[in-house]
């Protein structure tokens, strides 16, 4: 008798404990509250959830951030001083998460769409900024050439 209230005992606990399958719904809402809580630590939103920062700098990573910058940012976005078309880069490290920057980079139109920051940047600017189909690695090159900026030329 013993052993079978241990036996029922161990089996209620591991089938209480089990894997329990994930609704599409219950998966829906787990995955919008996730993104909600991302959005509200000002990470943006994207797949860039964590940045390591380098310090120092390295300079390789500066000097590749430099040259997508000329190649794809420069007609939009001035390194100092005022807005062009897109907001300058002045103290923007001191402004924005590096996670907030990269995804930004990375997923500008869910940005531009869903986060309460960049919708607020496209009302100033009133221009979509575009897709550049920039990679993580490279963005990541950006985010460092923008701290060299900040920098150089301190706000």
């Amino acid at each position: 008798m013993k052993k079978i209230l241990v036996f029922l005992v161990v089996a209620a606990v591991v089938f209480a404990c089990g894997d329990k399958k994930e609704s599409a719904s219950e998966r829906i809402l787990r995955e919008k509250k996730e993104k909600s809580a991302q959005i509200d630590k000002g990470l943006g939103l994207g797949e860039i959830t964590t940045v390591t920062l380098n310090d120092p700098l390295d300079d390789a990573m500066v000097r590749s951030g430099k040259a997508i910058y000329e190649m794809k940012c420069a007609a939009c976005h001035k390194l100092k001083g005022s807005r062009v078309v897109g907001p300058s880069w002045a103290g923007l490290t001191s402004k924005r998460k590096p996670e907030w920057i990269m995804n930004m980079i990375t997923n500008v139109e869910v940005m531009l769409d869903k986060d309460p920051t960049a919708r607020k940047l496209l009302e100033e600017c009133l221009t979509r900024m575009p897709n550049q189909n920039v990679s993580i690695g490279d963005a990541r090159d950006i985010l460092e050439f923008m701290y060299k900026n900040d920098i150089d030329n301190p706000s």
